[in-house]
């Protein structure tokens, strides 16, 4: 089993730019694909990025396509998503998800992962 930590939320300004980490424990996490989501309250958790499980192919929605970039260290144990040009309707609680039989295009196509971390709050101001 995997369990999932979500780090570097914060407020910035539009125009910077935030790294966050994905940070796993379980030794399957090198072998399962991480996307990333994000929820705005009272919304529905809406995809970002998915990166496969060895990091060669990734997906993203294009409202951050040029923007965002998904990677990941599988000896790390880490994913992560670069988030360059922010906007303030980029303005959410962002989830790292996986699940043990998903795949990048998967996530990329609606499925929704059932291992989640508990979110990282990212707020973009004008």
């Amino acid at each position: 089993q995997v369990t999932l930590r979500e780090f570097g939320g914060g407020l910035v300004q539009a125009g910077d730019s935030l790294r966050l980490s994905c940070a796993a424990s379980g030794r399957t996490f090198s072998t399962v694909a991480v996307g990333w989501f994000r929820q705005v309250s009272g919304n529905e958790r809406d995809f970002v990025a998915a990166i496969s499980w060895n990091g060669d192919t990734t997906y993203y929605t294009d409202s951050v396509k040029g923007r965002f970039t998904i990677s990941r260290d599988n000896a790390e144990n880490t994913a992560y998503l670069q988030m360059n040009s922010l906007k303030p309707e980029d303005t959410a609680v962002y989830y790292c998800g996986t699940n043990i039989c998903t795949t990048a295009q998967r996530m990329y196509g609606g499925e929704i992962p059932n291992v989640w971390g508990q979110g990282t709050m990212v707020t973009v101001s004008s």
